[in-house]
């Protein structure tokens, strides 16, 4: 996927603020935060949304919340709690078509979305 952000940014060719990483898995700063602690995780592997997981391996799928987990605890989220969300499609505004998740926290976030 030479023109996905999110491939260049796993593979090091984009700068990002990485804030945790496995073979699987990065997890950076998003770029327009929209919380006081605002990541976003990806999964190395190229899949356009939550709609192409099954794309994924059935380890990647396995570690993907415990890596979204470990990515929370090690921004200091996990006692106060934090939101983790996706978008598939335009209609949900989904703008980067690479599976991404939002965690989110370091404040009383909206009840909307």
């Amino acid at each position: 996927m030479s023109q996905c952000i999110f491939c260049a940014i796993a593979a090091g060719d984009l700068p990002a603020e990485v804030v945790h990483r496995s073979e699987r898995f990065v997890a950076f700063r998003d770029i327009a935060p929209k919380a006081p602690v605002h990541l976003l995780v990806i999964p190395v592997q190229h899949v356009a949304s939550i709609a192409g997981a099954d794309g994924l391996d059935a380890a990647d799928r396995a570690e993907m919340p415990v890596f979204i987990a470990e990515t929370a605890r090690r921004a200091g989220l996990e006692d106060a709690g934090y939101r983790v969300a996706t978008n598939h499609g335009e209609h949900a505004r989904q703008a980067v078509f690479h599976l991404h998740w939002h965690v989110m926290g370091g404040a009383l976030l909206s009840e909307t979305m």
